[in-house]
């Protein structure tokens, strides 16, 4: 099993950002970020109680063999015998495959496959281009994601899919596009109307319960969205998410014991709630020059139906 190890291109403007989300206990996985090929975590010379729960979930390479289920919250829970995306189809293609993150719960894995087909007709691409989604068996990541750990998050670059298959070195190095200015306060010049058609497509799917996307991202969505609005309000601004969108679905009917998230309020999201992503305290944070050590999850915080997927077979 192949894992990520960061080789991060300049990210100037994005070092404020960095150095908050750190001290948050939570730093990105960028859209670019490059993983070593023939890389692979070592064996665990020990397992106690305290031991991160990303460390065990992120050694397996295999799904549970046990009954389907995205088990817990998004960020606190795990994947019972979840799919994996195939690396090419007609409309899609993997990226990063070196971190085995493309398993997800089936519902997760058909929508995917759905909004690819959808991408000639909608955003004129040929296709679109899969980061991650989650681990063999969900959980904890050892990089990067708070959530993606029930097989129901995944990540979608805004760079369109080339319109030829890429290669294995072009999968693992290829940089997606950067749709951010670097002030933060508005979307780039590589910002078309194809990357609000897929936006706005997935955020009419009816399965689809939230999208996470940079402020400026969703500020351009506001400004261009026309007459129909409704399913802006389904858009969130976040920390990152500059060179792609994350997708969220609802929890499922072949899951009982996934916990859903909290409905997104009302409205089209693009009033004094999106001001904030703009203020000073946001776009210059002060910054903790000692930050506390970031929390690492144990598996006792996972439901306890996390015990049976890790240790099945």
């Amino acid at each position: 099993m192949h894992r990520l190890v960061r080789a991060v291109p300049s990210l100037k403007g994005c070092l404020p950002l960095i150095s908050l989300l750190a001290a948050m206990g939570s730093a990105p996985v960028l859209a670019q970020d490059v993983t070593p090929p023939g890389y692979k975590l070592p064996p665990l010379a020990t397992v106690t109680p305290a031991t991160p729960a990303k460390q065990l979930f992120g050694r397996k390479t295999t799904p549970a063999n046990l009954g389907l289920n995205s088990i817990g919250f998004y960020a606190k829970g795990c994947l019972s015998n979840g799919v994996e995306l195939p690396a090419d189809g007609p409309t899609w293609q993997v990226m990063r495959p070196s971190r085995d993150r493309a398993w997800g719960n089936p519902v997760m894995i058909r929508f995917i496959q759905k909004l690819a087909n959808q991408a000639p007709r909608v955003a004129g691409w040929p296709g679109i281009l899969i980061g991650d989604i989650a681990q063999p068996r969900g959980g904890p990541m050892i990089t990067g994601h708070a959530s993606h750990q029930v097989g129901l998050d995944a990540d979608i670059w805004l760079t369109p899919m080339p319109d030829h298959t890429l290669s294995r070195q072009e999968r693992e190095t290829m940089s997606a596009v950067m749709m951010v200015r670097t002030d933060r306060l508005d979307v780039s010049r590589a910002w078309t109307p194809g990357q609000m058609a897929i936006i706005k497509a997935a955020a009419q799917d009816p399965q689809v319960e939230r999208i996470f996307a940079n402020a400026a991202i969703k500020k351009a969505l506001c400004r261009d969205a026309g007459a129909d609005r409704g399913w802006l309000s389904k858009v969130r601004p976040i920390y990152g998410h500059d060179y792609h969108f994350h997708v969220r679905v609802l929890c499922p009917a072949n899951s009982p014991t996934c916990k859903p998230q909290t409905p997104p309020p009302a409205g089209d999201g693009c009033g004094k709630d999106l001001d904030y992503w703009f203020s000073d305290a946001v776009l210059h944070p002060k910054l903790n020059p000692n930050p506390p050590p970031p929390h690492q999850m144990v598996l006792a915080e996972l439901p306890p139906a996390c015990r049976q997927v890790l240790a099945a077979p």
